[in-house]
């Protein structure tokens, strides 16, 4: 715990839903949520607009439609945020080499470590500053919290929302936490809470009054001795500049459940790519391969299976997926399929290449007359040739980029019946027109996101 507020907090308001309403000007003002549009979509996002009908974060989309039938629902751009959040992280690392991101729009910052501030006065210069410098640079609002712990500064910046700063001053946490509900701790979820509640504690202050012995008997050890400290305001946790990600991964919920085990082997060696991408994008390899498939009655398993070495070759991590399917029964249907690399390394293995190597040598085998399995031999030649992939049709999601050779920029509105209706409209723009085209439409293209506008 430190004297000074010098820990602080920053949390994007509303972060997607603001990217996307600054990004086209007949959104602004309204109700906008981003999300999975398909029946089984989450809410990732709700603009403040949106709240106000009651739809939140993680709500079932079906359940947002029918709060606020009026919203516009986007699906995500997250190349489009994280280049945004590029910018954000660019203006706190001018605070501070201390730079702890959450997420793409969360992080703390250690202002004593970068010489701004060692005192409540000058802290608060630094926070406010800092959400001038963001509102300049990407037109988005930030909430900040000022306090001399991580766990305080997070709850600070929870009630500065939307769009304000709170400075907490070290020596008041426990009379701020005392009356708070015990689910504004670190690590008390829903089960934790209920668990608590039964044991007549709700508030901080109960588990405070209740000691740490009690906590210990409730709770096991390391948890309760944990929550014991918190309750009396206590976080020595320093802001970390490097947290290296355990893994990297990628998975689809699918609207109707797959039951062709041909379409659940092509969806997998296609997120097989697609997490590859990630991972080079992270500039990392990796040696143990996940396979997660969730069944029709939402049992989820996982299978896994560990290379030599490290790899980001994506016929090795294809391959690898594809055998760990085949030890799983998706009788009755799929749901969910997801495919992860783990054991990051910085480097990777070039013997594990070995494996495509003898697939092409198996391959030779078999035109010169070896004995042989004909199926293997099949096997083995997919792993090396790529399959050739039918031309499929331009899908026009809701909220996506696109560009027209006449019309210019713009996004989509909505699709369907062969039809793609289209907002012709850019950052900083006036609120643009609405033209209809045929989906296959040649003049119109995707596009790239453009730039948004700041505020200063």
């Amino acid at each position: 715990m430190r004297a000074a507020p010098t820990i602080l907090h920053l949390d994007m308001d509303a972060f997607f839903a603001a990217a996307e309403q600054a990004s086209k000007p007949s959104l602004r003002g309204k109700p906008v949520i981003v999300g999975g549009l398909g029946p089984r979509g989450v809410v990732a996002t709700a603009s403040y607009e949106a709240r106000r009908f009651g739809v939140h974060s993680a709500m079932p989309m079906g359940q947002a439609r029918r709060l606020a039938p009026n919203a516009a629902y986007l699906v995500p751009r997250f190349s489009f945020y994280r280049s945004i959040s590029e910018q954000v992280m660019e203006l706190l690392g001018r605070l501070s080499p201390l730079v702890e991101p959450l997420s793409l729009d969360e992080a703390f910052v250690d202002l004593e470590a970068g010489g701004v501030a060692d005192d409540s006065a000058s802290s608060r210069v630094a926070g406010e500053r800092l959400r001038v410098d963001i509102l300049a640079a990407t037109g988005l609002t930030g909430s900040v919290g000022l306090a001399g712990s991580k766990m305080i500064a997070k709850i600070a910046s929870e009630e500065a929302k939307p769009d304000g700063l709170v400075l907490i001053e070290p020596g008041t946490e426990r009379e701020l936490l005392g009356p708070r509900s015990v689910r504004i701790l670190p690590g008390v979820g829903p089960a934790t809470g209920e668990h608590l509640r039964r044991a007549g504690m709700t508030t901080v202050s109960d588990l405070a009054e209740a000691g740490e012995d009690e906590l210990v008997r409730l709770l096991g050890r390391a948890h309760g001795a944990s929550l014991y400290l918190m309750a009396q305001g206590y976080d020595d946790r320093p802001v970390v500049a490097e947290r290296d990600a355990k893994s990297v991964s990628v998975e689809d919920t699918f609207d109707v459940d797959l039951h062709d085990r041909v379409r659940i082997r092509v969806e997998v060696e296609r997120l097989a790519e697609r997490c590859v991408g990630r991972l080079r994008a992270s500039g990392h390899s990796g040696r143990t391969i996940v396979l997660k498939v969730r069944r029709y009655d939402f049992s989820t398993l996982t299978r896994s299976e560990t290379l030599r070495g490290p790899t980001d070759d994506p016929g090795v991590v294809r391959e690898a997926a594809g055998r760990l399917l085949e030890a799983v029964d998706t009788t009755g249907g799929v749901r969910l399929l997801g495919v992860g690399v783990s054991g990051l390394a910085d480097y990777t293995q070039e013997d594990l290449f070995a494996q495509a190597e003898a697939g092409v040598a198996a391959a030779a085998a078999a035109e010169e007359g070896a004995p042989g399995d004909a199926a293997a031999t099949a096997s083995a030649v997919a792993a090396v040739e790529p399959a050739v992939e039918e031309p499929v049709a331009r899908q026009w999601a809701p909220g996506h980029d696109v560009r027209h050779a006449v019309y210019g920029a713009g996004w989509v509105q909505g699709s369907g019946v062969g039809r793609v209706t289209v907002r012709f409209e850019e950052p900083g723009s006036e609120p643009g027109r609405v033209r209809t085209f045929a989906v296959d439409d040649p003049e119109l293209e995707p596009g790239e996101a453009l730039p948004l506008v700041g505020r200063g």
